[in-house]
């Protein structure tokens, strides 16, 4: 069946989330100074890639709040430098002038909106949506600034359904939104595991992202098992939703 439905997951698939954080952590250590701008460059992202990924995580599994793991994040990356940010106003205040590095470098990869044409142009009526682990107004300013906001339909975010993907539940709840069955409807993200896998256990058709082609042997054939298809570029993408007819 050719999807009537396709949904997207936002960060590092249509948005260019770890490029915008790589440029916001490079230009907020430049600007403030001392020997966390004179650190190593590679070392001091992955520091914080390795931060983003244990409190956001955290998050998404309702141990903190969303502001709490951002001081979590803030906290333990300037903490080996001997900064101090044990008072919540201090973690927010540095948190938030990272931000504002961070949105300097917002972009969509310049394969999202082509795609997104050619999805439309081969399949007539298709409807675009967008499910994403985060809380809707941050990813509503993302899709605003960056011109997406104008060709999804809906965008549904876990903060607002109250659990998160991989769960069976949120997918399900974006395809009841648009009102179309979970067979008639695609999942693209770059995750395995949380985005194609998570889509396909809930009756969707799974895609899974590979941007950089290191997909190992084990992760095809888990992919395989769960019929997740595999692509390494969103052009890719609506020749392989059409070919399904």
């Amino acid at each position: 069946m050719t999807p009537r439905l396709v949904l997207f997951d936002l960060d590092d698939t249509l948005f260019a989330h770890s490029r915008a954080v790589a440029s916001g952590v490079a230009a907020y250590r430049a600007a403030h100074g001392g020997a966390l701008a004179a650190a190593d460059d590679a070392v001091e992202l992955a520091r914080w890639y390795a931060l983003e990924e244990q409190h956001y995580h955290r998050y998404l599994a309702g141990e903190v709040d969303y502001r709490e793991q951002r001081r979590h994040r803030a906290r333990g990356f300037v903490e080996p430098y001997g900064i101090d940010l044990s008072n919540d106003t201090d973690a927010d205040d540095w948190f938030g002038r990272y931000i504002a590095e961070y949105q300097r470098a917002w972009v969509l990869f310049d394969d999202a909106l082509p795609a997104l044409d050619a999805l439309e142009a081969a399949i007539p009526g298709v409807r675009l949506g967008v499910v994403t682990n985060a809380e809707l107004p941050f990813q509503k300013q993302k899709m605003d600034a960056t011109g997406l906001a104008a060709r999804i339909e809906l965008t549904i975010a876990s903060g607002d359904v109250g659990v998160a993907k991989p769960h069976p539940h949120i997918f399900r709840y974006a395809c009841e939104r648009f009102g179309v069955d979970p067979s008639a409807a695609a999942y693209v993200g770059d995750r395995l595991e949380t985005d194609a896998i998570g889509a396909a256990s809930a009756g969707l058709t799974g895609v899974w992202l590979d941007r950089k082609g290191t997909a190992t042997d084990d992760e095809k054939e888990r992919a395989a098992a769960s019929g997740v298809r595999i692509i390494a570029g969103l052009r890719e993408l609506p020749a392989l939703l059409a070919r399904q007819a």
